[in-house]
């Protein structure tokens, strides 16, 4: 019985193929792109390929989607037909397929909007109980794709868990102002305190939310770094984020002196990762404290599979 992974030409997809193939476990990777890690290529959209692809499968997982910096270079209504459409073709076909398990992978932009406090409030605590706000297409048709997974997770047709994962790209921040203030490396870094995870820790994530779905049913999860604050920490995080880190890493400044880092001046948000920390029983590795170390040895702060999948970007797709 085979695991098949949509979107295997992209940074998740080709990092659970590498696993699962390291692994020895059957694995079918299906993407619009040709790649070493794709075995069929065509749609999600397409039923008559989903349903040859999904033949004998014992689990799906779905990562195939259009990204946020597609919002600038493709049609509203392509996000609806990939992220949405595609997604319940998926979904349909999985249930005819007699699938044991369906893992979709989701993002923290669907809280879109609640994720900005007023001026003068707190940086935001993002928990599963937050009510998405999606401020554009790509996370509007996301919340519609987490729903219709609901839909046939709750109604035990295909056990399902969403996984709502922070950043995990290499590639510089789509904000112009962040990238050119900041090197790469260094504003990824400082993302591992609130809103940032590693390729490696994803990819757990993933097969652990495989293992549980059936149990589950449904279940949607944050999947981002352990940051070390709590939400007391909330409002001296948005007034001075580099004395909030200075508190619990009083090596971090002279360690990121070295290299001319700096930490941001104030932070707006913080995903708590703690429900699949309890209920999956995700252990995440790298983190904020874990990046300070590698610094210090001069070693890359990521971990070997983010560094070996490396840069894709998007806009080609």
């Amino acid at each position: 019985m085979t695991i098949v992974v949509t979107g295997s030409a992209g940074h998740l997809g080709e990092a659970l193929m590498r696993t699962l193939r390291a692994q020895g476990q059957p694995a079918l990777g299906i993407d619009l792109r040709p790649s070493p890690f794709t075995d069929r290529v065509g749609s999600i959209n397409d039923r008559g390929f989903v349903g040859e692809s999904l033949r004998g499968a014992r689990v799906v997982v779905h990562c195939a989607n259009l990204h946020k910096p597609h919002v600038s270079t493709r049609a509203d209504e392509d996000f609806l037909i990939t992220n949405a459409a595609g997604t319940l073709v998926l979904l349909e076909t999985a249930v005819d397929a007699g699938v044991e398990a369906f893992v979709y992978t989701s993002t923290t932009s669907v809280f879109g909007s609640a994720l900005t406090p007023r001026a003068g409030e707190p940086a935001a605590w993002i928990t599963e109980d937050v009510a998405p706000i999606p401020k554009n297409i790509y996370g509007a048709t996301k919340q519609a794709a987490e729903t219709l997974c609901e839909l046939y997770g709750r109604r035990r047709r295909v056990p399902t868990v969403v996984l709502r994962t922070s950043r995990f790209f290499p590639e510089a921040d789509d904000d112009p102002h962040v990238a050119a203030a900041y090197d790469v490396a260094n504003a990824q870094v400082n993302e591992l305190l609130y809103r940032r995870v590693d390729l490696e820790d994803v990819v757990s994530a993933h097969l652990l939310a495989l293992e549980k779905a059936p149990a589950l049913g449904f279940a949607r999860y944050i999947i981002s770094a352990t940051t070390p604050f709590t939400r007391d920490d909330a409002a001296a995080l948005r007034e001075d984020a580099a004395a909030a880190a200075r508190r619990l890493f009083p090596d971090y400044e002279a360690l990121y002196a070295k290299s001319g880092w700096r930490m941001f001046p104030s932070i707006d948000r913080v995903y708590d990762n703690h429900a699949a920390v309890t209920e999956l029983g995700w252990r995440p590795q790298y983190d904020f404290r874990r990046a300070l170390d590698n610094l210090a040895a001069g070693r890359d702060f990521r971990s070997p599979l983010a560094q070996a999948v490396g840069v894709k970007g998007y806009h080609g797709g």
